[in-house]
């Protein structure tokens, strides 16, 4: 496969300040709330590592460290269960961050926007193409399938330009995500030939939702460096893509799997308690818990 269609940098924006879980993100980063037994940055780096991802990029902000801790070497508590015998356990902890994986911290100094925050990691990514992953996003594959950003790399191999992930969403939420439309070009995947930031549902030219997941071509780094504010006052990610439009192609993929939107409390509820569900260890347990409610 040519270089330039290898996706092998992934860049993480966790720079947000997580206002919707507040207290609980007041000191700790809302991307390390957990998941049953996962913090939810976990959770999109596994993603990507199983993508053939491997060099990781996060762009952090003040009060972000826990997340460059969670990824480093915890040689103390490694010591502590390996002297007590819990070698399951110590997998675990190293697990977290295998061998072949590099991380990269980089800071995003101000607060301006998911196409600022992609901005920041230029100098880090080069002229190679990247996955662009919203740790909010939880995205589980379907049962027995490839994850979503698997699927999105494979797609790309093929097509050679920039890919967003979509899926249809309710006409009450269509303002909350970017919107995009356009033309078939193949099983799960769209032309694009418009995308707009947060619509009004009346104004909205589809009901098909920009989802967490991209892989951009390094044009879009130029694109945003001469994006202006957009939406809220921010530089925003979608209305650079908007601008690569009209340089080269870009497509939607309508991936297979599920979105469990973890920015809010309701999705990250759901979240815990499917993938609880779903665990070798505490499934069963918890599915017996649940049915013995009085719901």
């Amino acid at each position: 496969m040519p270089a330039s269609r290898q996706v092998l940098t992934a860049v993480f924006p966790v720079a947000g300040l997580g206002t919707r879980f507040l207290p609980a993100t007041k000191a700790s980063p809302k991307e390390m709330l957990p998941i049953v037994d996962k913090p939810l940055i976990q959770y999109a780096v596994e993603e990507a590592y199983a993508a053939g991802v491997r060099h990781m990029v996060f762009v952090t902000g003040r009060s972000k460290r826990a997340i460059e801790d969670h990824f480093d070497t915890a040689y103390e508590l490694e010591s502590e269960l390996e002297a007590a015998g819990k070698i399951a356990l110590l997998e675990v902890v190293r697990d977290v961050s295998p061998h072949d994986m590099d991380c990269t911290y980089v800071r995003q100094p101000r607060s301006l926007g998911l196409g600022h925050a992609v901005l920041c990691a230029a100098h880090i990514v080069g002229d190679q193409p990247f996955a662009v992953l919203l740790a909010d996003d939880l995205m589980v594959g379907p049962p027995g399938g490839q994850p979503v950003l698997a699927q999105m790399t494979a797609a790309f191999a093929s097509l050679g330009h920039s890919l967003l992930a979509v899926q249809e969403v309710p006409e009450d939420q269509v303002r909350r995500y970017g919107i995009v439309a356009g033309v078939p070009a193949g099983e799960r995947l769209m032309r694009l030939e418009r995308i707009v930031e947060k619509p009004a549902p009346e104004a909205a030219p589809s009901r098909m939702g920009v989802a967490g997941r991209y892989i951009l071509t390094p044009r879009i780094f130029d694109e945003i460096r001469q994006q202006t504010p957009g939406a809220g006052g921010e530089i925003q990610l979608t209305d650079a893509i908007a601008r690569l439009m009209d340089k080269e192609p870009v497509s939607a993929y309508q991936y297979s799997g599920k979105r469990y939107d973890c920015g809010s409390k309701e999705g990250f509820l759901q979240a815990t308690v499917e993938l609880a569900l779903k665990h070798p260890e505490m499934g069963a347990p918890f599915r017996d818990y649940l049915k013995a409610l009085s719901l």
